[in-house]
């Protein structure tokens, strides 16, 4: 988030839909009583994972690390928490505080119970054998450090253990024991205005705890005298011909012992094996490397591009014929590379150009890992037409890197900021070095994923000189081979030079024809993170995590809201509303409000990405290059940044930006009045035809017309400008049916429009909003004449344990059924079944029409009822 102030002071108070993830979360917990038996293995290459801790604040456990490490240490009265859990994930685990996500219960939680250190404690069993080493490995920080204790030994103490992202490992053979032994972590206090770690901004109210604690994996890996670590794949194309590849695969092969030692280092990748025999002194590492020419590869692509096979690669070391460790990873051929357009980034992937359409991704406020929500996010991110993801300081752990590379979808990542992150002038010589080793441990880990495509060492601010080499420098060693980008606002840096991006807001509220200007977020370059800000849910999601009382005062818009920002600046509903009163009318009540607060973020969410698209094709300065919509999701029931929400509910802003998102799409720009086709795949569609035709509100028809449409490949064209009839009714509405040789429909796009446009001044407003001058007319949209629709339901068996409702819709009235929505219910009157992913929704038919939408989602969701669908609309009955 850009933020042009001080950094702010912290507030206390294609696998496609048949994707199946094993086991819900990845710390599903609690765990009853004192956690899982773990058993550690002590076989080469085995690695063990703590399943579980013990966790308690040191004003309970106030004894000193080398008794709370002992065997003998009793825990009784220490909380189970999941293996990755911060303080307060594992307190909401264990229902400290309740609901957490409902009213402003998160008070509940006082901050002073985490300005302490906390314990974390795992008692295990093991059975150390001669010439295997153990080792413990952290996969990510302690937040905001950690002191490190087995069996009464310190490990590590908490000037080594420093931030969220650095990865340790300590050789703990010596220390072992057969039988029990205890672990102990102590995790000091979080503040990220102080600490590296990570910082939730304005993104949300803040987790108490400021996430403090371990939130991932802590493991037990053993080997024999040499250990391999660091299997890394990299590919080369020679572009533009994709008909053979080289692969280099490396690993670090590194001698645990006090002598010399002969290794033999085999393994194979994409179908290939390979040998070598490593001569390595004692305590000496040595990165082995194999070079192989592959033939006709099978090329790794964004799914709209093209198909996302993947290999695998294997490396294993032998000494004198025993196994000695091993390890394996998977890759995909692709190449990415960018260049400057007139002053702006553009990236390509296997030397095609590429336009970025995504979303800012948020992890969950207490970084607890859901691994069946984020495979389900993944299908409505894919399903909305989005092909990227932005992680804004926030890595996510494995998991969602493996999924991104099997369903296609592209992942950007790098650090935050209006945080310590932001401030590297100011940064001491330890903040240099866990700088460097945060973005070393974070570049190895991710690094082999055909889905990470670009790493952004700076986010709202370039780093410093002296910051900029020691990531560079990082970066190096981590032998990362995609885009480095030095910021995602437009800044420069001594060795990268300027960023190509740019990022002047908005974060709150434009209208739709805000999008096209090439001034401040409009479609020109490539904007990292813009948005207009509110993102009402539907009355059944408000419910779930709002009073009654805090729903009612929604109508209030100079009222501070709880789940808005803690920031001022998008605390309260604010200019969001007086947009919504003078464009579509003053709503009657807090239905009225929900109801019309649909309409206005579809239509504004379609328009920017909508921009964007047409503008791909455009040339110079002003060619679309990417688009980052701020934000994707939530990290806690908000009403604001999210394109679906929380319990993964999809509403107006999800379709808004769904529709736009159509790998084949037509569709008309506010500015100018032209439509356009936009093509997001490589090949080109021929004989396609555009039928326009544009409605009087009251459903007669004032003009219609087909046009031939050429669309070129991965571009977009223009057919024409909008028929101009005379007579219109303030507000209208217009139907573009894109349709193939055959007449069949392969694309439809309805907009409501206004003889009156809104205006921008672009002299005024902050850089989070540019303000309105003028307003559209479309408050005649609330006294349409009612409409009649008729319902039928088909429900079809699918695979995975999924199965699809089909919903027809026919408008048997004689005036436009206008946004209708349809919802899938757990029988008649029952709760919303969620996630649900819907071809279309929020649709408009006019007299005579008849459309079929899809809902695809788990059987088990319905709780075995049947499935019921509800259908509302602006002007028609639920039924």
């Amino acid at each position: 988030m850009l933020r042009n102030r001080p950094l702010p002071t912290l507030v206390v108070a294609a696998v496609g839909l048949a994707l199946f993830v094993p086991g819900t979360s990845a710390n599903a917990g609690p765990v009853p009583g004192t956690g899982a038996a773990l058993k550690v293995a002590a076989s080469p290459g085995s690695v063990s994972t703590i399943p579980d801790w013990r966790m308690q604040t040191s004003k309970t456990a106030t004894q000193a690390g080398d008794v709370i490490s002992g065997t003998g240490y009793s825990d009784s009265g220490w909380l189970t928490v999941p293996k990755r859990s911060t303080v307060m994930a594992g307190l909401i685990a264990n229902n400290k505080y309740g609901d957490v996500n409902y009213s402003d219960n998160l008070k509940k939680a006082q901050r002073a119970d985490f300005q302490v250190p906390w314990w974390y404690r795992k008692v295990f069993q093991a059975d150390p054998q001669p010439g295997v080493n153990t080792f413990l490995k952290l996969n990510g920080g302690i937040i905001s450090r950690g002191e490190i204790w087995l069996n009464g030994k310190k490990i590590a103490g908490s000037e080594t253990v420093v931030g969220a992202y650095p990865t340790y490992e300590f050789n703990v053979t010596s220390l072992l024991k057969k039988g029990d032994n205890a672990l102990a972590i102590k995790a000091s206090a979080a503040d990220p205005a102080k600490d590296l770690v990570i910082h939730f901004i304005d993104w949300s109210q803040l987790p108490p705890d400021r996430n403090q604690g371990i939130f991932r994996d802590v493991d037990l890996v053993a080997s024999g005298p040499v250990s391999l670590r660091g299997l890394n794949v990299t590919t080369d194309l020679p572009l533009p011909n994709l008909n053979s590849a080289t692969v280099t695969v490396k690993v670090d092969a590194r001698n645990n012992t006090g002598s010399a030692v002969t290794t033999t280092v085999a393994g194979s990748a994409a179908g290939q094996n390979y040998s070598q025999n490593v001569s390595l002194a004692a305590n000496e590492t040595k990165t082995v490397t194999f070079t192989l020419n592959v033939t006709n590869p099978q090329v790794w692509w964004p799914y709209q591009m093209g198909a996302q096979p993947l290999y695998d690669a294997t490396a294993t070391a032998t000494v004198a014929s025993a196994k000695s460790d091993e390890q394996k990873t998977t890759f995909g051929i692709r190449e990415v590379t960018s260049k400057m357009v007139s002053g702006n980034i553009q990236y390509q992937i296997n030397g095609k150009p590429i336009l970025i359409r995504g979303g800012g991704w948020s992890s969950d406020l207490f970084l607890r890992t859901n691994v069946q929500k984020i495979a389900d996010e993944l299908l409505l991110t894919k399903s909305m037409g989005l092909n990227t993801i932005r992680l804004e300081g926030k890595p996510e752990n494995d998991e969602i890197y493996d999924m991104a590379d099997r369903m296609g979808i592209l992942i950007m990542t790098g650090w935050e900021c209006c945080s310590k992150w932001q401030g590297t002038g100011s940064f001491s010589a330890e903040d240099k070095r866990v700088a460097g080793e945060s973005a070393e441990g974070e570049a190895k880990r991710i690094r082999n994923h055909p889905s990470v495509f670009t790493f952004l060492i700076g986010s709202d601010e370039a780093p410093v000189a002296a910051v900029e080499k020691i990531y560079l420098d990082a970066l190096k060693r981590a032998n990362w081979q995609t885009p480095i980008v030095t910021a995602a606002a437009r800044r420069s840096s001594p060795q990268l030079g300027d960023s190509g991006m740019k990022m002047d807001g908005p974060y709150w509220w434009e209208p739709p024809v805000y999008w096209y200007n090439n001034q401040k977020g409009g479609s020109a370059g490539f904007a990292s993170e813009i948005g207009p800000g509110l993102a009402i849910p539907e009355m059944d999601e408000l419910k779930k995590f709002m009073s009654q009382a805090e729903i009612n005062k929604l109508t209030d818009y100079n009222a501070s809201q709880y789940h808005l920002s803690p920031s001022g600046n998008f605390s309260k509903i604010g200019i969001w509303g007086t947009a919504l009163d003078n464009r579509y009318g003053k709503p009657s009540n807090v239905d009225d409000f929900v109801k019309k607060s649909q309409l206005q973020q579809y239509e504004t969410n379609r328009a920017q990405f909508e921009a964007f698209g047409r503008d791909f094709s455009d040339t110079g300065a002003n060619q679309a290059q990417g688009v980052i919509y701020w934000m994707q999701n939530d990290p806690w029931p908000k009403l604001y940044w999210h394109l679906y929400n929380y319990n993964l509910a999809t509403a107006g802003s999800y379709f808004g930006a769904k529709t736009a998102n159509k790998a084949l799409h037509a569709q008309y720009s506010y500015d100018d009045k032209s439509l356009a086709v936009v093509n997001m795949g490589l090949q080109a569609q021929e004989g396609l035809s555009l039928q326009v035709t544009v409605f009087n509100s009251d459903g007669t028809q004032k003009a219609n017309e087909t046009r031939s449409v050429p669309a070129k490949a991965n571009g977009s064209v223009k057919v024409g400008t909008l028929p101009q009839p005379s007579g219109l009714s303030t507000a209208y509405f217009v139907r573009l049916l894109l349709k193939d040789a055959s007449g069949k429909e392969i694309d439809r796009n309805v907009y409501w429009l206004s003889t009156k446009a809104d205006t921008l001044n672009y002299n005024g407003g902050d850089w989070w909003y540019t303000p309105q001058s003028a307003y559209t007319d479309l408050k005649s949209l609330s006294s349409l004449k009612a409409g009649q629709v008729s319902v039928s339901t088909a429900t079809t068996p699918g695979t995975d344990g999924r199965q699809a409702t089909h919903v027809t819709i026919k408008n048997t009235g004689t005036s436009v059924a206008f946004f209708l929505r349809a919802s899938l219910r757990k029988g008649t009157g029952g709760a919303e079944v969620l996630p649900v992913d819907w071809t279309d929704n929020y649709i408009t038919l006019f007299p005579g029409e008849t459309q079929t939408i899809r809902a695809e989602y788990r059987a088990s969701d319905l709780g075995g009822a049947q499935p019921v669908v509800e259908v509302s609309g602006h002007n028609v009955s639920k039924r």
